[in-house]
Order: structure tokens, then C-alpha cells, then sequence
């Protein structure tokens, strides 16, 4: 979406050259470099537009093969080469498909369930059904199984890719979140029957806030275990951190819990006004549908707002890594790496 009002056409894909001249290629325009930011990431606001960008829920609709020509197009235009043609406006638009479809480590495709760009439509899905089906322990079980499922596949596909984690860590991820929440969940939901009808509306956020910090750093407990990779500002690796790791891993716990708040602290109390309406309590049926609704509209834009809170590339002090890693580092290089840097997921 555009943030100046104005109302803008996704450019087209770039038209395919003729069989005879696909061999032909054109070069990339003087000075363009296609994964340079388009806006500063240093920023809250540059980061916002950079997510709204890339968490575009539209971007779930595009086919596979589109995807797949906007993957060529940026390792093609990352060569130094484009099909002739091409303008900036496809580039960048085949940036925003690859950005919004292929790990940004390893540059493979993600599963469709574990982009951000479906965190609209999957999340306003659970979250309005945990808000509408909490009043019984049988429907919170359910829905908070459910919401964890879909969470253990996000954090898994969002994870930092250099750090491989084997299927029985996942599973063992998995199972203890799943465990945590429905704890956390049917535990609340016991205990509010007697307390005023709100607070029972906010066992949900509850249980998912508690959920989401056990899932993150059980899922990628490998990067706990063993470090990420860090490097210097011009991406020279210089060693693995766990304090790192640790570090990017609870911005991203922060993040999400972020990420469900507004939806799931605030709505409750809309709800809760709306149905006093005698015109709500004839249209029950409706709730539920309503709710995943304007669970949308808050994820719409808490979505790309969650994830634009911390910098994609995070950074950390040399003084505040393992002693024997600064160590190396410093005798490597000297003071000439104040700070090192390294992807912490999302």
C-alpha cells in the first residue's frame, strides 16, 4: 500500500524477450542496487514502509511461477544483468515478491502458512476464533492447539537459516508450547468464571503471550545452543554468538507478542460494548465472522508495525559478545569492529 494516499498499480511483470534474443541481456541501470533498502532501516519509519512492502497480504495470491520469475529477475539483476526491458518499477516490484516469499538467508522459497505476508489472513483467522470460542474448555483447547500449530510453522520458517534444528527439537518445540498454552489458557479459563466477563475475553492474549515465550526459543534453540553467525558492517563473517542469538531471539518474542495485543486486548472491550446492543444479541450468529473481521483491520497494519520495532539486521557491541570471540575478533582486527551484526529473524 502506498503510505502518500495515493492509490497504486503493481507494476507488471517484465515482458519476456522473444526465443531468439532470451540469450540477450541488458545491463543493470548505472548505480541502481537492487538490495540496497528503500527506505532507511534505521528508522521506525523506514522499517514500517519496508514491512508494509513486504507483509502485503496480496503477495499470497501471486502464483508460483511468478514468484519464481521474480527470483531470477533479482539474482539475474544481482549479476549485473536484466532481461532487456526491464525498468526500475519490475525490479523493485520483483524484489517485493522475493522479499515477501524467499528466506532471506538461505533464499529458498518459504512455505505459504509461515510467510509474514499471511500473517493477515492466517492470524485474523485463529485470533478471532480464540476471541469468539473462549467460554468452554473444550473450544479453548482446540483453538489454542491450533493457533500454536500455525505459530510452530511461522517460527520455524522465519527462523535464522544458517542454524539447523533437527525433527525431534522441533517436535519437542512443538509440544511444549502447545503444552504451555493450553496450561496458561484452560488454567485462566478456570479461574475467571467467577471474575467480570472482560477478563475472561483476555485469556487468549494471555495464553498466546505465554505461548510465544516458550515457541520462539524452543524452535530455534539451535541458535541458542551454538550461536548465529555475526559479521562485520560489510558482511565479512567473523564467528558465531550466542549472546547474539539471544538477543534477536527475545526482540522477536517482543515483536509478536506485540503483534497480538492490540487485536486481542483491545477488541474484547469493543465486543464486549457491542454486544449490550439489542441489535447484536439478534445477529449472534455474526459475531464470530466480525471478529476475525476486525481482527484483520488491527493485523493489517500490527503486522508490519510489530516486525519494523527492531532492526531485520540486528547489532550487537563488541563488548557485549562472549570474551573469547571478542577476543578473536579484536585480535583480528583491532578496533576496526565497534559492533557486529547478524539477521535476527522474524
Amino acid at each position: 500500500p502506498a503510505l502518500d494516499g495515493q492509490v497504486r498499480q503493481d507494476p507488471p511483470e517484465p515482458p519476456s524477450p522473444p526465443a531468439q534474443t532470451r540469450t540477450e541481456m541488458a545491463t543493470v541501470p548505472l548505480g541502481f542496487n537492487i538490495d540496497a533498502p528503500r527506505w532507511d532501516q534505521s528508522t521506525f519509519l523506514g522499517r514500517l514502509k519496508h514491512f508494509l512492502n513486504i507483509t502485503d497480504p496480496r503477495t499470497v495470491l501471486v502464483p508460483e511461477e511468478e514468484l519464481d520469475r521474480a527470483k531470477a529477475l533479482v539474482e539475474g539483476c544481482r549479476a549485473g544483468l536484466v532481461p532487456p526491458g526491464s525498468s526500475q518499477e519490475q525490479l523493485l516490484y520483483a524484489k517485493k515478491l522475493y522479499d515477501s516469499a524467499f528466506h532471506p538467508d538461505s533464499g529458498e522459497k518459504m512455505n505459504l502458512i509461515g510467510r509474514m505476508s499471511f500473517q493477515v489472513p492466517g492470524g485474523m483467522a485463529l485470533t478471532g476464533c480464540m476471541l469468539q470460542f473462549y467460554r468452554t474448555v473444550p473450544a479453548v483447547v482446540f483453538w489454542q492447539w491450533v493457533n500454536q500449530s500455525f505459530n510452530a510453522i511461522v517460527n520455524y520458517t522465519n527462523r535464522n537459516a544458517a542454524s539447523p534444528i533437527s525433527l525431534r527439537q522441533i517436535g519437542v518445540a512443538y509440544v511444549t508450547a502447545t503444552g504451555t498454552a493450553l496450561a496458561t489458557a484452560v488454567g485462566l479459563n478456570l479461574y475467571t468464571k467467577r471474575a467480570p466477563p472482560l477478563l475472561a475475553r483476555w485469556v487468549p492474549f494471555a495464553a498466546v503471550a505465554a505461548a510465544n515465550c516458550v515457541n520462539i526459543p524452543m524452535m530455534r534453540q539451535q541458535e541458542i545452543i551454538n550461536g548465529v553467525t555475526v559479521t562485520d558492517g560489510d558482511n565479512n563473517e567473523l564467528g558465531c554468538s550466542r549472546r547474539a542469538a539471544a538477543k534477536g531471539i527475545a526482540q522477536v518474542v517482543v515483536s509478536r507478542i506485540t503483534m497480538a495485543a492490540p487485536g486481542m486486548i483491545i477488541l474484547p472491550i469493543i465486543m464486549e460494548r457491542l454486544e449490550k446492543f439489542p441489535f447484536m444479541q439478534r445477529i449472534r450468529v455474526l459475531h464470530g465472522p466480525l471478529q476475525v473481521l476486525l481482527c484483520g483491520g488491527f493485523l493489517l497494519f500490527m503486522v508490519p508495525a510489530a516486525c519494523a520495532l527492531f532492526p531485520q539486521r540486528c547489532s550487537l557491541a563488541l563488548a557485549d559478545l562472549e570474551p573469547e570471540l571478542r577476543d578473536s575478533i579484536v585480535a583480528k582486527h583491532g578496533d576496526k569492529v565497534p559492533y557486529v551484526y547478524f539477521n535476527k529473524g522474524l
